[in-house]
């Protein structure tokens, strides 16, 4: 992180962190694929899906999506110490890191909706309500990044609350 913070993401080698990491560039390369997924993982995907999956079928795409996610970001844990929010402030100030979460986010997305799709629901539907939960999710992730004042799960729920406002 430190690399990346002060020379930027693009100006970074792997050969860089290679030797900062005490390993060499072929041994980097069996845990990653690429520079960027050193910044990009994201372990919750099918959690994610499962959790949309168990919302009731009588719900509107996007509410089961919204729904879904808040369950899921009430039972993660809240990032501990500032690892994570460097990780994703490193993403946001990197246009090409940005583009790249939108690569990884469709993947998500393609989750959800697989989870969503069934005899009242579909395909479009049910990309339509992943792509905006997950256009809010990534908006969150970003400000929340970038220096917002609020937890990680109050961003998520703030931006849940504007595609499905809580009742109560």
């Amino acid at each position: 992180m430190g690399l990346f913070e002060r020379q930027g993401f693009e100006a970074t080698t792997v050969d860089q962190i290679a030797a900062a990491a005490g390993v060499t560039a072929m041994t980097f390369f069996r845990y990653f694929p690429a520079k960027e997924d050193v910044l990009l993982d994201d372990p919750y995907d099918p959690m994610i899906a499962a959790v949309v999956a168990a919302q009731p079928a009588s719900l509107s795409p996007l509410a089961r999506v919204t729904r879904g996610l808040r369950a899921a970001v009430s039972q993660l844990p809240e990032p501990l110490g500032d690892m994570t929010r460097r990780r994703v402030r490193i993403v946001a100030q990197t246009p090409g890191l940005r583009a790249a979460v939108a690569a990884s986010t469709t993947r998500t997305e393609d989750l959800i909706a697989q989870a969503l799709v069934g005899p009242d629901v579909a395909m479009l539907q049910a990309r339509a309500a992943a792509a905006a939960a997950m256009a809010a999710m990534t908006a969150a992730m970003l400000e929340w990044a970038l220096g917002a004042e609020i937890t990680l799960g109050e961003a998520a729920n703030a931006v849940l609350d504007v595609l499905e406002p809580r009742h109560g």
